[in-house]
């Protein structure tokens, strides 16, 4: 045997390969006990991976967002959250102090408002047992019920919300003929509801509580509805306007949005759900000095469609609209589901 002979184990000896992104940070499993907290359920999901690891990074930075008070937070709210059964939750963060600016649709403000002054919706199915989904909503049309997906809203509250646009909200912004124009901001609309549903509610003694509009204006929180025009509230206030000395100014609202941006020592964004608020929420920084500190957006919208509505928040910090160090997360996941998990999340993680 030659002198330079070997094992065969020399020439292939371990080297570790340079990796630049890989942290050793190895996947647990979410632990789930009975009696566990809200708060626990989602530190555990920091364990895992996927949706789960999402979750629990929109927790970890809503609490951090919630948790400092230097921070300005703005709340986007799309889709039908307020008719599924979300209101609360939103009217409560206001009424806590935890968002500073509300930009949302004329749809949730509608259905907020029903609610606020004696309203309900209701239980329902996509259709009934026995008949195609189009027999189903014949019948509803027949009985004049409206449905969202599984929720159902019965006509008449149309009526009622008309008579309280027209009675109560209305003519508290509608100009006296003379010296007053008649022209209001849509804030200043959305504030004179707030009041209405406040007042009528409480007149009224309806059982369920006043809502977010209500909140909203008790607390001195601008509401923002870019696309007023898109619900029966915007209807509403068109058909208003033939009859009467009122007209919306649809950009006034930009420049007490824009000053709350400018003001924001630190500034977060919690958005729900895409569409005119998400964008609304986000635009607001093309015209600041600064950018987003903090995100969250909470959507079941691919970002493959180069939609708004899934656009991530990444590709928001892109146009200027995140700081590039911003903390950011999405959670793809119906929002009736994550809203209330993230929300209760954060609460508990800082006490409130």
């Amino acid at each position: 045997m030659s002198d330079d002979s070997h094992d065969g184990h020399d020439d292939h000896e371990h080297h570790e390969p340079d990796r630049e992104e890989f942290h050793h940070d190895p996947i647990g499993h979410a632990e789930v006990r009975a009696g566990m907290t809200v708060g626990e359920l989602a530190d555990s999901y920091g364990d895992a991976g996927i949706g789960a690891a999402d979750l629990h990074e929109a927790v970890d930075i809503y609490a951090e967002m919630l948790g400092d008070e230097d921070v300005t937070n703005f709340f986007g709210l799309a889709g039908a959250m307020v008719p599924t059964g979300m209101r609360k939750i939103v009217a409560e963060l206001i009424r806590d102090g935890h968002i500073d600016a509300l930009v949302t649709t004329g749809a949730n403000l509608t259905h907020d408002a029903i609610e606020a002054i004696g309203g309900k919706h209701h239980h329902g199915q996509v259709h009934a047992e026995g008949k195609t989904e189009r027999d189903h909503d014949e019948q509803l049309r027949d009985e004049e019920v409206d449905r969202i997906y599984n929720v159902y809203l019965p006509q008449e509250h149309f009526a009622l919300f008309e008579n309280h646009l027209r009675s109560e909200v209305f003519p508290a912004v509608e100009g006296d003929g003379e010296d007053d124009d008649g022209v209001v901001s849509i804030q200043e609309l959305t504030a004179a509801l707030g009041r209405a549903n406040s007042e009528v509610n409480e007149r009224e003694s309806v059982d369920e509580g006043a809502g977010v509009a209500a909140a909203a204006y008790e607390n001195d929180v601008p509401i923002y509805c870019p696309a007023i025009q898109d619900s029966v509230l915007g209807l509403q206030a068109w058909m208003y306007s033939q009859t009467a000395d009122f007209t919306l100014d649809a950009l006034a609202d930009m420049t007490t949005i824009t000053d709350q941006a400018f003001d924001a020592e630190k500034s977060g964004a919690m958005v729900v759900g895409g569409g005119v608020p998400k964008n609304y929420v986000l635009q607001t920084m093309l015209v600041s000095p600064e950018a987003y500190d903090y995100a969250v957006q909470l959507t079941m919208d691919p970002p493959q469609t180069g939609g708004l509505s899934g656009a991530t928040l990444d590709e928001a910090r892109s146009w200027g609209k995140l700081e590039k160090a911003a903390r950011n997360a999405s959670v793809y996941a119906d929002a009736t589901i994550t809203l209330p998990l993230v929300v209760a999340a954060a609460r508990e993680r800082i006490g409130e």
